[in-house]
């Protein structure tokens, strides 16, 4: 069986996961460990006891800091989302893209598809590329049909799967999109989406607080969807709108799935968790668990994540 070592780099939190035993038979130069990138959205320095947390437990990070690197003076591209994943996968400032800010789920891709990436750079080197979760960079060329394939995406700067939602937990369009198709689409049901006007009829968290399980707050208070407010308004899709309960099983499940259709050659997955952004929503295994209250929570249920997928690294080895 290979063995592994783990780094733990904290920026929100990216964990790399590499095999570190070169095969006898392979040179060096020959030989291609798999790599797994694992990218929390929001999480602080302190929100994890590998780094100081005294009243959250975080025992599969942990074990990953104890089993590699923990770089305790590092510094982040940026606080926020877009602009750190464009860093992430360019290597680029991203205050050198006017651009590179905070997107709608209706915003452009904001990565040139001529620019070098991280995962073209890995294709070069014989890697086959995925990404799973958030993606957060924009789609399209800004005027997107959801109700067709979508392009360009993660699939034109570099990842040959694609596994995302087009921009954040709280923003629409709620949907999962699977190599630039959203996933489970009823042509008899059409998805609309805005950022600038409501559909006529269509309740929003502002006008129908009855319909809410989360009440709103900070301008979340536009389309609901699952009984939560978004930013943005959104129509239709019905049967494609994700269960917010659910997510981080889903990505869990396309990530394990992907591990394991390629577990026979080189591969770079970009494991880009939700978790804790806004909403906070885990699931009922996990309500209560942290005694934290619904960050908390998501943060010990990332951390079940991690160790689920590293056991899926070890059991083919």
């Amino acid at each position: 069986m290979k063995q592994f070592n783990f780094l733990l780099i904290n920026i929100f939190v990216v964990s790399l996961i590499i095999s570190c035993t070169s095969p006898s038979d392979k040179s060096i130069d020959s030989f291609k460990p798999n790599i797994v990138l694992i990218y929390f959205d929001d999480l602080g320095y302190g929100d994890v006891s590998a780094y100081g947390a005294t009243e959250i437990e975080t025992p599969n990070i942990d074990m990953l800091a104890e089993g590699g690197i923990r770089f305790t003076d590092a510094y982040s591209s940026s606080a926020t989302c877009t602009p750190s994943r464009y860093a992430l996968l360019t290597g680029q400032y991203p205050w050198r893209n006017k651009n590179a800010r905070i997107l709608s789920g209706t915003a452009p891709l904001l990565i040139d598809t001529t620019q070098l990436t991280l995962p073209k750079l890995l294709k070069k080197s014989g890697y086959h590329t995925g990404i799973v979760g958030k993606w957060h960079l924009g789609l399209g060329d800004g005027n997107v049909d959801w109700n067709k394939h979508i392009s360009p995406g993660p699939n034109e700067v570099g990842f040959d799967y694609s596994f995302i939602m087009a921009a954040t937990q709280d923003r629409v369009p709620t949907v999962y999109i699977e190599n630039g198709n959203v996933c489970r689409l009823d042509p008899d049901d059409p998805i609309q989406v805005s950022y600038e006007l409501n559909f006529p009829g269509e309740p929003t968290g502002l006008d129908n607080p009855e319909m809410l399980k989360m009440m709103w707050n900070h301008g979340h208070n536009n389309s609901i969807v699952n009984g939560i407010p978004r930013i943005g308004f959104m129509k239709g899709g019905e049967a494609a709108r994700w269960v917010d309960e659910n997510m981080a099983d889903t990505f869990l499940v396309k990530a394990q799935n992907y591990i394991n259709k390629h577990k026979n050659e080189p591969f770079f997955l970009y494991y880009a968790l939700q978790q804790p952004h806004v909403p906070r929503t885990p699931h009922e295994r996990f309500i209560g668990k942290s005694g934290m209250g619904p960050r908390g929570d998501v943060i010990i249920e990332a951390d079940w994540c991690i160790g689920e997928l590293i056991k899926t690294l070890e059991q083919p080895g």
